[in-house]
């Protein structure tokens, strides 16, 4: 009859049959799978130990899950022993692939050997014989072994067709021997015998093999086992283990680790591999991995092959930390995941887990959650550090790297007669087409160059030309991150447009027919800016396709930059040295008429016609030279040559200083017979004028402390001289005006405004004066008003500063034919050093601090009394704060804070550059809101103004006090230091050639005797014109005098006998004059004189000289050059003849001779100190009015209260009572705690500097100097500073100074000195609140040296907890009693067994259908091994489905139960588990 049809009893089967109970013993041996895995063969690719090589290798292995499963079991016993004896020391292994016999011993404590009082037989007996009997019942108790169940041992004898137990016990003086047979079934009595040797237990077995489908031993079944001893020697601390008589060699594991990686990387590399030892249970290692993620794990000895939760929790951790610094290296790089950095580790884990869980019966998953691991893994910096360095993180950016490239990839062009959405391209006609090949995409800068382009193409056509303005300049993409580049429509608009396709090589014309476009021509301005679009357009093509430069490609379109018009005559110049030239050899050039062309807007259509016309002329092809080209173009536009860059611009600047002395013209590279040019020569001779003006306008004159366009504006303010205030708006216009400046407003204006700021860390002297909201320290300026609505106007000290004597000693600029601002300017004093700079060109970057204006002054005095000057230091104006020398150049500049009322602290300055609104949100939130660990504050309150800071912080319940025992840590953990570095100094010198300085001190040197020079200068300029205006008032006088006297007549003379007379009776042509005309000046005063001419020769701003009107014969009349000689005497009207006009002149004249008189009398030395004193004495008033103006008090008040100091003083008390801003003030009763700069750390920083300055020998070095270049200027002095210090502050001299104050507090320094460790400071790395002004700021010298890599990095790195407990301490805390037991858990002897089995109430465990002709395995069903797993072998049994996967990322949560709410737990018997409850006792 059919299965399943008709009635059971006519089915021809009972009952009986169809339901049956089986004993434990016979269910495990029908059911094998739900008790030690699978029976069938699997084939599996598993590491295995190969002799030859001495090392492990990965192979396909063939085996029985099942009987890997037993053997193991035992194994994992014998290690287990290990930690109930620490004294055991050996395991022996015999493996008999021929005998089918397998035995493991070891020397650990012997099972007791007594009779089990309850049931009557011996302990050994009971536990390897007897199902349902374990040690490992009681799951209060915390184990760190790797028997659960009570299955493993038991299972082993069951599966096995003879299984011996011997063991012995020094406690009980006796041996055991007992055998059992027949698959547990039979048994013989126990040998007991008298024994007074060491303790011990053997076990040896004969695995059953039919059971396991085998007829012997095969030779990978034996691979693994011996795998499995290496495993043991490894995972078991202090065990030596023996293979087959043959101890192993691996002592510990690290040794283990090295047999899987050492000589593992096929190309010969060595991998390097990180260990630490993380705590007493916990071993970890991680190396690259380049198949993915790889791990090699063992809990409690169990070789975990599938991981678990043990190692994702190790994983994670250290990923957590990973992902940081891959984020940091790889910015603007593609996202980068966790698990993408997971797929390049391989990590080895060994440890001691409490009570472990895992999925199956094989234990090779571990599912216990992290929070009942029972110990923490606590991995030290120092290993975070080490992993990072040792190849994951490189192979991690490599493949972010090359997954990026294969994003930029997609986004190449293609060869297609239409592109879309571009509606400001003007294509070609013809490209993308058959002739694409012919057709030139035209790139101009800007719109209104594309409209004289198109304009252009009336001329030569449509089909053939297409045009596409840039928008500004192009991206460097020589090292652009992929994040730029994807989103840089302008570099994605190119490629579709050409119809380039990355990855391609164009090498031949064939290829150049793949493209929309055959042919690129660059039409920029001619101006530096220009040259550097080129050139970054040559860069582009040159980074993605070197080959296409090869090709004819690329061409540039020039366009004149002036031209001279004679009548019909048109010469055009293409570059400002060859105009020069001309105007040199051309005598008539005056004759000329001279247009200037700044851009391509300035030409006209008709113009743009014209130079379409004449192609042939203007365009310019690119000629490829070989590899010095490709040399050229790298070195101009690569990061990593800064110094090359360095050395081309340098050279630059000595060629064109010798040609200058010389009297050579200089370089240009456009002649009227170029056609073609070099990429080299383009480099060379174009592109490095743009570099140089980057320096120019990023980089300070040394003489008056200007970058150019700050100098525009003063020559713009002096130029005015505005008695009121005038809008920021609109002095940048006549700025724009008066000193051709050709950038954006919005830059100039914010010029003007950092010019007028004066909040702390800007200005030590603010040149102009801010009317209205210029920014505050609340933001760094970034809070200021906008130009259309601030004022402004100059200092009062402006002008004592730049004195107006200087003006016409001033070497003037010219653009464009108009006098611009001077080369520079010759202040008193040495601006660059009273209000500092900072900036970054190419290849040089400067920051130079504020000094105090005094001590300046004072310097410049001692330096005119030829004595030396004293160092100076940096100072910041009404900056609260200190800052101490610390050594070579280095100084810390640290903020206040003092201790109130209820533990409670203040902070009332910050450090330098470091803004009020910055420094809350990202130290006190981060602080209060705990994101990097427990939060420090609990409260804080403001007080603060726009020019003064007040915190007053409360702490969480412990934090001041462990604070404040800390050496150092207020400072610390608010982060109220920051370093300052001198060693950036650089400068352009009077000679405009870039230098370092290496102190202020050196730059005052270098500044005192170029304005001595200058004050030489003034004295013999201001004698000249003092006498000859003496001379001009003297003859005036005599004149009027001997006219009124008729001694001379003038009346109804010739114009010539009237001059002759005057020359004969002793009259000088006009003495001013003359003394001009001798010193060159005579044009400036034709200007004053010429004024309606030059007028009009200024409106029309293109043309030198104006056109030809009608002449007027007064005017002609006025020129001439008698009437200009004598027009001082002759030119006076009729009211100068009077006797008042007469003896005002003679008044005038003894004034003048006596000024003349007194200007002889003085030295030049005098003259620079009579400055001095005029400037200091302005220089005080003012700064005591804003100190009024800032306490609200005016100057009647003022003068009312300067009498009398104390009166002041209750004033000022009362009116801020008054106001209610008494809190504003700094509590007067607060305990200041001082940072102090130890001379330890004095040391350590001269030390790392010579270090840093060594040739570096180690790899790692060259590798922390190289990032230093790149990354922030953050060095071991910044990690010190952070720290905090111990001991006295500052410099040698600082150190006498403050000798009274360190004898107060030296019992303070003693005890910091004792607390003190250095390896605290180095974690903490500096805050930096700028503009990414440290970022930008060090692109050379020392500093990056110093920045990482200096052996005090080394000696004082993070070390291992210097507290964690031992081994044997923990130990001693758990009990390992009865580890045997857990492995052997349900040994048969049927009859008790059954017996037993009858006494349980619970219901049994019953199938339908069991027979032995059915084969099949339940291990994928519902009720199948896992299912048997969830209950028996779980810590905590939670519901779950038997077969699913364990879940990844929510492992490592940790649940909130406590250990009652675990107990009530495991009582609760999951009805959806197949668990054994039903055997249990």
């Amino acid at each position: 009859m059919e299965n399943g049809s008709g009635s059971v009893a006519g089915s021809g089967t009972s009952i009986e049959k169809m339901y049956q109970k089986k004993s434990q013993l016979e269910h495990i041996l029908l059911r094998p799978d739900t008790y030690i895995g699978s029976v069938e063969h699997v084939s599996e690719t598993m590491w295995v130990y190969n002799e030859e090589k001495n090392r492990m290798i990965q192979r396909p292995v063939t085996y029985v899950p099942g009987l890997y499963k037993i053997f193991d079991e035992i194994l994992v016993n014998a290690a287990d022993n290990k930690q109930r004896d620490k004294t055991m020391s050996t395991i022996k292994i015999d493996i008999d692939a021929e005998k089918n016999s397998i035995s493991i011993w070891n020397n650990g404590q012997g099972i007791p050997v007594t009779i089990h009082k309850e049931h009557k037989m011996y302990v050994p007996e009971m536990i390897f014989g007897h199902l349902l009997t374990s040690s490992n019942y009681n799951d209060d108790e915390k184990k760190v072994t790797g028997g659960r169940n009570g299955y493993g041992a038991k299972l082993c004898n069951i599966f096995s067709t003879s299984f011996m137990v011997e063991t012995a016990t020094k406690e009980y003086k006796k041996s055991f021997k007992q055998i059992w047979a027949n698959n547990m079934s039979k048994t013989t009595p126990p040998k007991i015998k008298e024994f007074a040797g060491s303790d011990f237990t053997k076990i040896t077995f004969s695995p059953d093999l039919s059971k396991f489908k085998m007829d012997r031993l095969d030779e990978d079944i034996v691979a693994l086992m011996c795998r499995r001893a290496y495993d043991i020697a490894a995972a078991t601390k202090g065990v030596v283990v023996f293979l087959n008589g043959k101890k192993l060699p691996v002592k510990n594991f690290k040794d283990y680790i090295d047999l899987y990686v050492k000589n593992n990387d096929d190309s010969g590399q060595t991998i390097k591999i990180v260990y630490e030892q993380a705590g007493e249970r916990w071993e970890v290692a991680c190396c690259p991995s380049e198949n993915n993620f790889q791990q090699v794990s063992f809990v409690n000895s169990i070789a975990t092959t599938k991981g678990g939760r043990h190692v994702d929790y190790v994983v994670d951790m250290i990923i957590k930390q990973l992902i940081e610094v891959v984020k940091k290296k790889n910015k603007g790089g593609i996202n980068i995941k966790p698990f993408q950095v997971r797929n390049h580790m391989w990590v080895f884990v060994n440890c001691l887990i409490e009570n472990p869980t895992f999925d199956s019966q094989t234990k090779e998953n571990m599912t216990l959650q992290s929070k009942s691991f029972g110990s923490k893994c606590a991995l030290s910096e120092k290993f975070i550090a080490n992993v990072s360095k040792s190849g994951i993180v490189e192979a991690v950016l490599s493949w972010a790297k090359f997954k990026a490239q294969s994003e930029i990839d997609k986004k190449g062009g293609k060869k297609s007669s239409k592109i879309k959405n571009l509606p400001k391209l003007e294509d070609a006609n013809e490209a993308g087409k058959s002739n694409s090949y012919l057709c030139t995409l035209i790139l101009t800068e800007g719109d209104s160059a594309k409209s004289l382009a198109v304009s252009g193409l009336g001329v030569i056509g449509r089909d053939l030309y297409g045009v596409f303005p840039l928008r500004g300049k192009l991206l460097n993409v020589r090292e652009a991150s992929f994040k730029q580049l994807a989103e840089n429509a302008e570099i994605n608009n190119l490629v579709k447009i050409i119809g380039l396709q990355y990855k391609k090589k164009y090498t031949t014309m064939e290829d150049l027919k793949t493209l929309r476009y055959g042919k690129v021509m660059i039409m920029t301005d001619q101006d530096q800016d220009g040259s550097h679009i080129k050139g970054l357009l040559i860069n582009f093509i040159h980074t993605n396709w070197p080959e296409l430069l090869r090709l004819p490609f690329l061409e540039e379109f020039i366009t004149p930059i002036v031209k001279a018009s004679k009548k019909n005559e048109v010469l055009s110049f293409y570059s400002l040295p060859e105009f020069e030239e001309w105007k040199n050899d051309t005598p008539n050039n005056n004759t000329y008429n001279i247009k200037y062309y700044k851009g391509l807007g300035t030409s006209t259509s008709k113009e743009a016609k014209e130079y379409f016309q004449d192609m042939e002329r203007h365009r310019i092809t690119f000629k490829y030279d070989g590899s010095v080209d490709d040399d050229a173009i790298v070195m101009a536009f690569s990061k990593k040559h800064v110094d090359a860059r360095k050395e081309w611009l340098t050279s630059h600047m000595d060629e064109v200083k010798r040609r200058k002395v010389l009297g050579l013209p200089e370089r240009y590279l456009y002649t009227k017979g170029t056609k073609h040019i070099t990429y080299s020569d383009f480099v060379n001779l174009e592109l490095v004028l743009f570099s140089n003006a980057d320096n120019v306008r990023s980089i300070p004159c040394l003489v008056d402390g200007f970058k150019p366009g700050q100098r525009k504006v003063m020559f713009t303010c002096f130029k005015r001289n505005d008695k009121r205030e005038v809008k920021v708006a609109q002095l940048s216009g006549s700025v724009a005006e008066m000193s051709a400046y050709h950038h954006g407003e919005m830059s100039l204006q914010a010029t003007i405004v950092n010019l007028a700021q004066n909040y702390v860390g800007s200005n030590n002297i603010n040149l102009l004066e801010p009317r209205g909201q210029f920014g505050t320290r609340l933001q760094g300026g970034k809070d200021c008003a906008s130009a259309r609505y601030i004022f402004t106007l100059m200092s009062p000290l402006t002008r004592l500063i730049f004195h107006p004597a200087d003006d016409p000693l001033l070497t003037y600029e010219v653009d464009d034919g108009q006098k611009i601002e001077p080369q520079w300017y010759i202040p008193i004093i040495p601006m660059v050093l009273v209000n500092g700079a900072d900036g970054i060109g190419t290849g040089w970057s400067t920051k130079i601090y504020n000094h105090n204006p005094r001590d300046i002054i004072q310097n410049i005095r001692r330096m005119l009394a030829n004595e030396e000057p004293l160092p100076m230091h940096p100072w910041y104006k009404n900056f609260k704060g200190t800052i101490d020398y610390v050594s070579d150049g280095r100084y810390i500049s640290s903020g206040n804070i003092q201790i109130v009322q209820n533990n409670k602290i203040e902070i009332s300055e910050l450090p330098v550059g470091t803004w009020t609104q910055a420094y809350k949100e990202s130290v006190l939130d981060a602080l209060s809101n705990g994101e990097k660990g427990k939060a420090v504050v609990a409260d804080y309150r403001e007080y603060h103004t726009d020019t003064t800071v007040r915190f007053v912080i409360t702490f969480t319940p412990g934090e001041f006090e462990r604070l404040q025992a800390e050496d150092g840590g207020f400072h610390r953990a608010f982060k109220l230091t920051s370093s300052m570095s001198t060693n950036q100094m650089h400068c352009f010198d009077q000679n405009n050639c870039l230098r370092r300085f290496p102190t202020s001190i050196d730059i005052m040197k270098e500044y005192f005797p170029v304005r001595l020079e200058y004050y030489v200068k003034r004295k013999e300029y201001l004698i000249g014109q003092l006498t000859a205006q003496a001379d001009r008032l003297t003859d005036q006088a005599r004149f009027i005098m001997e006219k009124c006297d008729r001694t001379i007549v003038v009346e109804n003379k010739k114009r010539k006998a009237m001059i002759d007379e005057l020359i004969k009776r002793g009259y000088r042509p006009d003495p001013v004059k003359e003394w001009q005309r001798r010193i060159n000046m005579e044009e400036e005063e034709e200007a004053d004189e010429d004024d309606e001419e030059q007028a009009d020769e200024t409106a029309t701003s293109s043309t030198v000289k104006k056109e030809k009107k009608p002449v007027d014969p007064e005017k002609a009349f006025n020129k001439l050059t008698d009437v200009k000689k004598f027009d001082y005497l002759l030119g006076m009207s009729m009211w100068m003849l009077t006797e008042e006009k007469k003896n005002e002149l003679l008044k005038q004249r003894d004034t003048k001779l006596a000024e003349l008189a007194a200007l002889k009398a003085k030295t030049v030395q005098t003259l620079w100190l009579d400055d001095l004193d005029d400037f200091e004495k302005k220089l005080n008033e003012l700064e005591e009015r804003e100190r009024l103006e800032e306490l609200g008090i005016n100057k009647k008040q003022a003068k009312a209260l300067t009498a009398k100091a104390k009166a002041l003083s209750g004033a000022l008390k009362k009116r801020a009572a008054k106001d209610g801003n008494e809190n504003i003030f700094p509590d007067p009763n607060g305990i200041k705690i001082e940072f102090k700069v130890t001379e330890e750390i004095m040391k350590k920083i001269s030390t790392a500097v010579a270090l840093a300055a060594r040739p570096k020998i180690k790899k790692e070095k060259v590798e922390k100097a190289a990032k230093a270049v790149k990354g922030e200027e953050v060095d071991e002095f910044d990690a010190i500073v952070e720290g905090g210090a111990k001991g006295p502050k500052g410099s040698p001299e600082a150190l006498k100074k403050t000798k009274a104050k360190e004898a107060g507090a030296g019992g303070d320094g003693e005890k910091k000195k004792r607390v003190r460790k250095p390896k605290d400071g180095l974690k903490q790395s500096k805050l930096n609140f700028g503009k990414g002004r440290k970022k930008k700021q060090n692109s050379s010298d020392e500093d990056d040296d110093l920045g990482s890599g200096s052996d005090i990095e080394m000696h004082v790195d993070v070390a291992p907890r210097a507290d964690r407990p031992g081994r044997r301490a923990t130990a001693k805390k758990i009990n390992y009693s009865g580890l045997l037991d857990s492995d052997a858990e349900k040994s048969s002897d049927g009859e008790l067994e059954f017996r037993d089995n009858e006494g349980v109430k619970e219901e049994s465990y019953q199938v339908a259908h069991i027979s032995d002709d059915e084969h099949g395995s339940d291990a994928d069903q519902p009720n199948g091994s896992n299912a048997f797993i969830a209950s028996e072998s779980d810590a905590t049994p939670i519901k779950k489905k038997p077969t699913a996967k364990r879940p990844r990322k929510k492992a490592m949560t940790s649940d909130s139960d406590g250990d009652k709410k675990k107990k009530k737990k495991k009582r609760v018997a999951s009805e959806s588990d197949d668990d054994d409850s039903d055997f249990e006792c």
